[in-house]
């Protein structure tokens, strides 16, 4: 019942209104296999709620098979990227604002000014891909 961070220890959230804390949370392969097997039983239904730096523009793109995902600007500005019907189009955040990715678009991130955002993402399957 401590508060914590939501910038460092994250939040999966699972059927059943369960939250669960996950602390330390790292974007390294060995810990993404771990998490992934830690709620796989979830699965299309599982979200991992973050608070993460925006600080550089992305140097991928990103898609997430099995839903959709809610992006929200606490600070900075930010051009999300969707690769829609092989065109892009651009959704400005600033802060206060929040966008719906669509479940299996292809989306990346252009930063203006530094800040942070919340995202609500289902994580099963992501996929990641160059940028072109």
């Amino acid at each position: 019942m401590e508060p914590f961070e939501l910038s460092t220890t994250f939040v999966h959230l699972s059927p059943g209104s369960r939250a669960t804390p996950v602390p330390d949370f790292a974007w390294t392969p060995e810990f993404m296999a771990a998490y992934g097997e830690r709620f796989a039983a979830d699965g299309a239904e599982g979200r991992l709620v973050c608070i993460t730096a925006q600080s550089v523009t992305w140097d991928s793109w990103e898609r997430h098979p099995a839903g959709q995902e809610l992006v929200y600007l606490l600070s900075g500005r930010v051009d999300v990227v969707l690769d829609l019907d092989g065109g892009e189009h651009v959704v400005a955040l600033t802060p206060g604002l929040a966008m719906v990715n669509p479940a299996n678009v292809w989306h990346t991130a252009v930063v203006h000014e530094p800040g942070l955002a919340l995202f609500i993402t289902p994580g099963q399957g992501t996929e990641h891909r160059p940028l072109a």
